[in-house]
């Protein structure tokens, strides 16, 4: 695997707060070791849920950064969620805090989470509706 070093292009405006691995990707994913095909299942629910959800906007086709709210990735220790994010793209995540077992399943796949004060992340939000971002490590 590549070192990260810096992430650029647009950013998903996701900002939902305690996210959880099952919202990420459901467990009827959880049938697979393969990698491949995840980010099909990659919040599927909110998909499911709202026609006018980010993940299916074209802009944010294969967008890089997701900005969440705080408690990202908590819940269950499904190395999965990781898997879904990358497969769909995504390769940094920027939130107010991470749950550590969802760190650390990023961690060892390649994807950086960086925890910003919510102050920071409600700006970032306003930004990446329109705008790239740039993450320069």
């Amino acid at each position: 695997m590549e070192p990260l070093r810096s992430v650029e292009g647009r950013a998903i405006p996701f900002g939902r707060k305690n996210v959880d691995t099952d919202l990420i990707i459901p467990a009827r994913w959880l049938k697979t070791v393969s990698r491949e095909g995840m980010g099909q299942g990659a919040f599927e629910t909110v998909r499911a849920d709202d026609p006018a959800n980010v993940f299916d906007q074209p802009e944010f086709a294969r967008a890089p950064i997701l900005i969440a709210g705080d408690n990202f990735g908590c819940g269950s220790s499904r190395e999965h969620a990781a898997w879904a994010l990358l497969d769909m793209g995504v390769t940094c995540v920027i939130a107010p805090s991470f749950s550590d077992i969802f760190s650390g399943n990023a961690f060892k796949n390649g994807i950086l989470t960086v925890a910003l004060p919510q102050e920071a992340i409600d700006r970032l939000m306003e930004v990446a509706q329109d705008h790239e971002i740039d993450v320069d490590l």
